[in-house]
């Protein structure tokens, strides 16, 4: 009997877009999607976390980055659902998809501060690269959001 996958919930997330000086966007290559697939730095929000502190905390777990600072919080959320090959898979089959709240952040470190060996690696290798970019190198069933997010982006750094 194929379980019904469409009654699970999103999952409470948030995303986050951090630009260096060049105003170039960080992206990182996944683990485990190895292709040539890149995202930004998201993850799920803790029990009793507000959206900021998660986009923070997601932040500094996957990169080890930790001097940003907040330029702006992208006023609507985001959903995205898994692909069928997914559903069951990920989050150990509780959610569906995510829905995300995202966050422009400005990186006033040094490259040399970006460390993808954490605790709990995500990521396999990380670059900047042009805001135009990011719709190029995502995976498809997150093409929306990175659209979305794109958008927005570029309505600010004008």
């Amino acid at each position: 009997m194929k379980k019904n996958f469409s009654k699970l919930p999103l999952r409470k997330g948030v995303g986050v877009v951090v630009l260096n000086k060049e105003n170039k966007i960080f992206v990182a290559k996944r683990i485990d999607n190895p292709k040539n697939f890149w995202q930004m730095p998201q993850g799920g929000v803790d029990e009793n976390e507000d959206y900021l502190s998660a986009a923070f905390r997601e932040l500094k777990e996957e990169t080890s980055i930790q001097s940003v600072e907040l330029i702006k919080e992208i006023d609507d959320m985001t959903i995205y659902e898994l692909p069928d090959h997914l559903l069951g898979i990920i989050w150990k089959g509780r959610y569906r998809g995510q829905k995300q709240k995202w966050f422009l952040m400005k990186f006033n470190g040094k490259d040399s501060e970006i460390n993808l060996n954490t605790a709990h690696p995500e990521f396999l290798d990380w670059k900047w690269i042009e805001i135009n970019k990011i719709t190029e190198t995502v995976v498809k069933f997150k093409l929306n959001v990175y659209k979305k997010i794109q958008e927005e982006v570029k309505k600010i750094l004008i």
